[in-house]
């Protein structure tokens, strides 16, 4: 027996699906079935997953396109023979989406009348209103309507039957069996019953009439079918599944041509503007070897019909440059000459060799990869100078697909089943998600969850299989699609949450699948930072620069004397903590070296066990090696190590034999191999390939276990090299004009590492004079200005926590040239009283009072409402003790999150709270494996996927940062410490490599009581 399932839905209709789309085929192809239909609730987003999995596996299963509807009684399947009843099935979705908020759809009567090709299954409700629905549908659809029938096994089925075999009769529609499937196994009832209270914000006991009271919409086997569905119904099902022959496949992108001028192709445009770009990019000639490698690009990308898409990106960025948009294009075809020549990207490909198979392939079948990096406080221009160019109709940003993590798991599960939402807080706060040695379910139990009770086991169970569902689709950060026509021929279109956007239904991954052009419009704060510095610096000096200007004044010994100091607080890319470690170390010297430290410090690398032998070639402690001038052409420039994810690849080729496709192959199964093991099947090709040309059998067991450690982490080069020029930029610009850096840095947060308190106290360490925000000098943005002969940074409104932009606009916009008098001429400007009050917290009004105490009461004096004082003149009013140090620090980072005055250490040492501790600036003197006690605020937690649950904690202290080590042991140890200090005491022993310096913690002492109310978070990012 045959049989096609043509009604299922997967977990991409939220909240009611509980199987993922490549569960219900699996569990389809086990069944033998012939056909599944994915039919999503008015969407086409879990499709794809469906499609890849099939294509993938060469599965032999018919995969058809379809989405479920409702409109008021009326239930419908829609189901596409075909590729103009899918593209009728993308607008009628798109149509009813788009009237909707996000998340919701609006079905009307004309969609549905507005469909000729689709195929319709309808599915009675068993209501009086079916007839006139049938009659309705029999008028305008005729021969493409089935009468879908379910079998749920219900006490009420036997009339729903007649009912259904009736309404067939009597408008002759022929009948076809459905499953109605919400889930690939009956074991996932409770799932589904948890997702149906998500859904309605209960609990399951709240909605207990509303759950399925069976397991019948599980997928069933052939033999259960025969036996509940009559076998005309089945075979009317098989006749429908022929008559779908559409697939993915038959997708074909079709890019935009307005671009090209009149008279031209495609190809002779961008030949032209690479010709043009040459005599900008390359003054003194092209060598030889760029000009054959131009000549490369152009001809594949013309063989593969991808000037269209090499234009596109050129049209956006010439947009930014227009407007002065500072923009970066990276990935691996921006660091293409071609790219290069049209200034999409700023890396010279004289400095770097990026691998032509990573650039464009013709295996491939794919298109080349181009992310562009925008200015991220600007970048929303560029996204509506796309929308305006190419219309919502044609322009639409890639779906996230938002899943259930840990917390949203533990929060919407534990809700649903009853648990107290003060209890799940408790979970939620108390589970150390570092800890790899001790998972989730043990901590909850330690927490007080009772495993052995019902509650308990389900709860966990449940936690477990929704996490890595989808939960709603959101916006791609900046992945636009852009099409020739209506999109919503290509894909369904839906709104986004915030105004003026939308978004296609499928993720990049999906995109990928089917080879559809995404162009990534990215933001990056540091290219803001860097503009606004640039800015600063033209201002204030006259000079005019540029990244590429500073690109050709590469390799100056000042800033890279910095640099290996590891003094790049703010600098871009090398500022966390793992690559300060390595800056001493590593001690780069040049653009490439800055382009290696950036991939190094990865996972990849790290995994590999690459870092030490690369460290060691570097330093002269061990030779440099290579098998053969093969593999040498490859490593040479890495010393004989693998760092980049294209020095793998390319050692595939030309030590194993990969055709460049191959290769390319190989990179995809290393980016999915944890997840699919997938890179298994390259061993025996891998290690065959080089044991045949030569190389020994450990040299090939090597080079695959470094590919393994390159698994879903290996950092392109080309990646690193757009990386590394802003990365010098940035600590040139550090080094030679720090106070206009670290105000462009102040003025584009939020962004980057660090907060405002770090950067200012970074600052003042490098002789910068910082400021206090004050209403009679202050403007919204933090600016430059003398201080004795020195640069200084004048602390702008923008700090102040919660004070309205327009406020503090109007404050600057509107003081007179000798400043304000009084705070009554604040109130007469039209300041509302909540702003003066956050002024005054902030310690801003200083100029009229004493401090901040005393501001306040001349604020109360201002208020009618007291008549006590109404009568007083201000020299009468009472006198109120000044605040204490400690006062002004709470309320210094309660209003603005920073302090000019003394830090909280020394606050504390001062007051003998403290007992005997070491500072950081002392570290250095002690010796390597003393015992050591340090004492700070805790800034910064690091726990990278390579540290085997070891966390980096970073607490500053009144002289600088210290570098902490907390093993998992420790961690787990002292949870309530690890988790929940703001000042730690940390008593451990001190290590010592060069110049780096990190204390390995042994005891953990929270010592946040003595700053209760202070207000500064630490960043955590793992």
């Amino acid at each position: 027996m045959q049989y096609a399932e043509l009604f299922c839905q997967s977990n991409f209709s939220f909240l009611t699906g509980a199987s993922h789309p490549e569960e219900l085929v699996k569990q389809a192809h086990f069944f033998g079935y012939s056909a599944l239909a994915i039919t999503d609730e008015c969407s086409l987003a879990g499709i794809v997953r469906a499609h890849t999995l099939i294509k993938d596996e060469e599965l032999d299963l018919k995969l058809i396109v379809g989405s479920v509807f409702r409109l008021e009684s009326l239930q419908v399947v829609l189901l596409c023979p075909n590729k103009k009843a899918y593209s009728e099935l993308c607008r009628v979705i798109s149509n009813a989406r788009r009237r909707a908020d996000k998340g919701e759809y609006a079905l009307e009567k004309w969609d549905l009348l507005s469909v000729k090709h689709c195929l319709i299954i309808w599915l009675p409700q068993g209501e009086v209103e079916d007839e006139n629905w049938g009659t309705w549908l029999s008028r305008h659809h005729g021969s493409r309507v089935w009468i879908g029938i379910q079998r749920n096994l219900s006490n009420q089925e036997k009339q729903y039957l007649h009912h259904c075999e009736t309404l067939a009769q009597q408008l002759h529609f022929p009948i076809c069996a459905v499953g109605a499937v919400l889930m690939h196994s009956a074991q996932r009832i409770r799932l589904q019953h948890v997702l149906t209270a998500i859904s309605q914000n209960q609990s399951v006991e709240q909605v207990k009439a509303q759950l399925l009271n069976n397991c019948e919409r599980a997928m069933r086997s052939k033999d259960k079918v025969s036996k509940i569905f009559k076998p005309p119904w089945v075979t009317e099902s098989l006749k429908i599944a022929k008559l779908c022959t559409f697939n993915l496949d038959e997708l074909r992108y079709q890019y935009p041509s307005e671009l090209v001028p009149q008279g031209q192709t495609a190809m002779q445009y961008l030949r032209s503007l690479v010709a043009k770009g040459i005599q900008r990019r390359f003054t003194e000639g092209v060598p030889d070897d760029i000009a054959k490698t131009i000549e490369k690009e152009l001809s594949l990308i013309e063989e593969l019909d991808y000037p269209y898409f090499f234009l596109t990106i050129y049209d956006i960025v010439m947009f930014a440059k227009k407007q002065g948009i500072l923009y970066q294009g990276r990935g691996s075809a921006a660091n293409s000459v071609v790219c290069y020549c049209l200034e999409i990207t700023a890396v010279d490909p004289r400095q770097v060799a990026v691998l032509f198979e990573r650039f464009i392939s013709r295996e491939r079948n794919e298109p080349p990869d181009i992310d562009v990096d925008f200015e991220h406080q600007r970048r929303e221009e560029v996204i509506q100078y796309i929308y305006q160019k190419y219309g919502r109709k044609r322009a639409a940003l890639a779906a996230t697909v938002i899943t259930y993590r840990f917390k949203s798991a533990v929060r919407d599960v534990g809700k649903a089943l009853g648990i107290s939402e003060s209890q799940l807080v408790y979970f939620i706060k108390n589970v150390n998600r570092r800890d790899r040695g001790l998972n989730w379910q043990a901590q909850i139990v330690e927490l007080g969850l009772e495993p052995g009770s019902l509650k308990g086991a389900q709860f966990i169970e449940l936690v477990n299989e929704v996490m890595g569902f989808p939960r709603h689709l959101s916006q791609h950060v900046g992945g636009f699609v852009i099409s020739a026509g209506p999109l919503h021929d290509l894909v369904p279109v839906e709104n986004a949450a915030m105004p003026e956007r939308t978004v296609i239904q499928w993720d990049k991954d999906d995109l990928e699948s089917l080879a559809l052009l995404k162009v990534d419009v990215l933001a990056l704060g540091m290219l803001s930072a860097i503009r606004k510095t640039f800015e600063l610096v033209e201002q204030h000096t006259g000079r005019s620069l540029s990244i590429a200007q500073l690109t050709r004044l590469q390799d100056d010994p000042k800033v890279y004397d910095m640099i290996q100091k590891a003094d790049t607080v703010g600098v871009f890319q090398i500022e966390s903590r793992a690559q300060m470690s390595m800056l001493p170390r590593l001690k780069p010297q040049c653009y490439y070296d800055l382009v290696i430290q950036i991939a190094i410090v990865r996972p990849g690398p790290i995994q590999g066990d690459m870092v030490h032998p690369f460290l060691k070639r570097r330093s002269g402690e061990e030779p440099v090696t290579y098998p053969s001038e093969a593999v040498k052409s490859v490593l040479e420039r890495t010393l004989g190590v693998p760092i980049f994810q294209e020095q793998v690849i390319k050692l595939a080729m030309v030590a194993a034999g990969f055709s460049g496709g191959e290769a390319d192959k190989l990179r995809r199964a290393m980016a999915s191999w944890k997840k699919t093991g997938e890179l298994m099947q390259f061993k025996e090709k891998l290690l065959n390939g080089m044991t045949q040309r030569g190389y020994d059998s450990q040299f090939a067991e090597r080079i695959f276990e470094q590919i393994c450690g390159f698994g879903e982490y290996g950092f392109p080069e080309s990646h690193s090299a757009s990386f590394a020029v802003l990365a010098y930029a940035s600590s040139w610009l550090k080094y030679y004009y720090p106070a206009m850096f670290y105000t462009a840095l102040l003025n584009s947060l939020p962004m980057g590492f660090y907060s405002a308190s770090q950067l200012l106290q970074d600052a003042r360490r490098h002789n910068v004079p910082v400021l206090p925000v004050c209403v009679n000098h202050s403007r919204y943005e933090h600016f430059i200005c003398q201080v004795e002969g020195l640069w200084a940074i004048q602390l702008g409104f923008r700090i102040i926590k919660g004070l309205n932009q327009n406020t503090a606009i109007l404050i600057a916009d509107k003081r007179p040239e000798q400043g304000f008098a009084s705070v009554r001429c604040l109130s007469e400007l039209g300041v509302e009283k909540a702003a003066l009050e956050r002024l005054a917290s902030a310690n801003a009004l200083s100029c009229f009072s004493d401090d901040r105490y005393a501001a306040r009461w001349q604020l109360m004096e201002q208020e009618s409402t007291l008549p006590l004082f109404n009568a007083l003149p201000y020299d009468q009013m009472p006198s109120i003790q000044s605040p204490d140090a400690f006062e002004d620090l709470l309320e210094d980072y309660a209003a603005t999150g920073v302090t000019l005055n003394q830090h909280p250490i020394s606050l504390l040492d001062e007051a003998e709270m403290l007992g005997a501790f070491t500072r950081m600036t002392d570290l250095s003197k002690k010796t390597h494996k003393s015992l050591v006690t340090v004492i700070g605020v805790v800034t910064g937690k690091q726990s990278p996927g390579t540290a085997a649950g070891v966390t980096f904690f970073t607490l500053e202290d009144d002289t600088g940062n210290i570098n902490v080590v907390v093993w998992a042991g420790t961690a787990r140890a002292q949870k309530q410490a690890y988790l929940g200090a703001t000042l730690l005491e940390v008593k451990g022993i001190i290590e010592k490599e060069g110049d780096v310096i990190h204390v390995i913690a042994g005891r953990l002492i929270d010592r946040s009581e003595l700053l209760r109310g202070f207000d500064a978070k630490s960043r955590n990012f793992h």
